[in-house]
């Protein structure tokens, strides 16, 4: 009984440690449950497919900034200068902090929502921002926010 004991314990032990180090960035890595590149729609024809500020799909765009502190969310860049937040589904996974730059597939909803000043100063100071960058942050925004179930690196 006791040895049982000693392997749960180092099992979830591991386990808690692969979830808090994801794998780096490479081509054909996958987060969360996964996805393939196949019918992604491309980030900047999102607007276009919402459906009572929804979409339901595979959106595909270039990761331009990611959570510094634990790689909890990440945005991806779009053509009109925006920005779209990706979130991960029941807070499930996270991405490496080395994914700036490279393309994904995300595979979940998009919604458009509200964001607090509250929030949105929380995800400065997330992203490295300066305290007077923070605090230039007065009004809430409304944000297109992905919550993705799954992420492949393309």
């Amino acid at each position: 009984m006791k040895h049982l004991f000693i392997l749960a314990f180092c099992f979830l032990t591991g386990l808690v440690i692969y979830a808090q180090e994801p794998v780096p960035a490479a081509k054909g890595v996958s987060y969360g449950a996964g996805t393939t590149p196949e019918n992604a729609i491309s980030v900047n024809e999102i607007n276009s497919r919402l459906e009572n500020n929804a979409y339901t799909g595979k959106v595909s765009g270039k990761v331009v900034e990611v959570c510094q502190e634990k790689g909890c969310w990440m945005k991806i860049e779009k053509a009109d200068g925006e920005k779209m937040m990706v979130k991960f589904k029941d807070y499930g996974f996270f991405m490496p902090k080395n994914i700036v730059g490279k393309e994904v597939v995300l595979d979940g909803e998009a919604k458009v929502k509200e964001v607090s000043v509250k929030q949105l100063q929380h995800y400065a100071k997330d992203a490295g921002k300066t305290p007077e960058e923070i605090e230039k942050i007065k009004e809430p925004k409304k944000e297109l926010l992905f919550v993705a179930k799954g992420v492949v690196v393309i």
